[in-house]
């Protein structure tokens, strides 16, 4: 099977966004009046961000979901993307699951694949994802003010328990293996809460190399600290906080890395219609923490005692 028989075998869909379709020498796209263009781009290789071992379906909805979480952290409508794949050998087998994960999610989210590439060699995912969004309305790094509330959407650190365990480092009951295997290779992109918080949410920012890294990018962009309560955050680790105990929690919660959740920043004020907007997305949304005028990250526990330790996020070059 040459390359032009394996994309239009897998990968040729009718584009209603581009109106050249797929094959042309570029896809064109125009948003819609009053909206901008918002773009983002991930890579996934072998070896760094997956397993070889991942089911293929699997590996192409988590391919489509960590684009979309991008858009999601900036409060736009997914619209069109574009796949770049490297593979060592045309795979049927591996393709036919490969591409039923990346269209059940992109038809779940009306995003469509209008173009892209493909060539022979290490394997190798990257997407270019875009969506659009009001214009002035995106959400942003740069707007967390002192005084906002700190939030988390849905559940972090199960993706670092999945990845610890297959290294051999922890050891879980099959049923919360399982779960965190779950959140590991197919995360939800909270795309509908991105959006719901649009004029509500003061910045924002996707979770993928950890709740310290990511927010630290955003403290940075905005000129401000935080303050995170340790009670607040142990929670969040659904999985499985009691199988591994509160050090390992809280260790994956602050920097596990690969949940694709939201962080974001809204006044006090706003709690109710932060809430709401949770409701409206069926996300659980939970306010861990503040935003302080002096620089810096802190973690308290519950008698708001500075806790101690080294939370590192995710580094590609450490």
């Amino acid at each position: 099977m040459g390359e032009f028989d394996l994309i239009l075998r897998y990968f040729q869909r009718p584009a209603r966004r581009s109106p050249l379709g797929v094959g042309d020498d570029c896809a064109l796209l125009a948003p819609a009046p009053g909206q901008q263009l918002a773009v983002s781009s991930d890579m996934l290789v072998e070896g760094r961000h997956f397993l070889s071992t991942v089911a293929p379906e699997r590996l192409g909805h988590k391919a489509l979901a960590v684009n979309l979480s991008d858009l999601a952290a900036c409060g736009a409508r997914p619209l069109a993307f574009t796949l770049a794949l490297s593979l060592p050998s045309a795979d049927e087998a591996w393709l036919a699951g490969f591409s039923k994960g990346l269209f059940a999610l992109a038809e779940a989210h009306d995003c469509e694949l209008v173009g892209g590439d493909t060539t022979r060699g290490p394997l190798n995912i990257c997407i270019t994802v875009f969506g659009e969004v009001p214009a002035g309305q995106a959400l942003l790094r740069t707007g967390a003010r002192a005084g906002d509330d700190l939030w988390v959407s849905g559940t972090l650190g199960d993706a670092r328990l999945a990845l610890e365990v297959f290294r051999g480092t922890l050891a879980l009951p099959a049923d919360v293996f399982a779960a965190a295997r779950d959140r590991m290779e197919k995360p939800d992109p909270r795309v509908a809460l991105g959006q719901a918080l649009r004029g509500i949410a003061t910045s924002a920012v996707d979770l993928s190399d950890g709740l310290i890294g990511d927010l630290g990018h955003v403290l940075r962009a905005s000129g401000v600290g935080t303050t995170i309560e340790s009670a607040a955050a142990l929670p969040l680790l659904a999985a499985g906080a009691k199988a591994c105990g509160d050090e390992w929690a809280l260790t994956c919660v602050l920097a596990g890395g690969d949940d694709y959740e939201l962080a974001f920043t809204a006044p006090p004020a706003l709690r109710a219609q932060v809430e709401a907007a949770g409701r409206q997305s069926d996300t659980r949304v939970t306010r861990i923490g503040r935003i302080d005028a002096e620089a810096g990250l802190r973690v308290v526990t519950a008698d708001g005692s500075a806790l101690h330790g080294r939370f590192a996020a995710f580094d590609h070059f450490d």
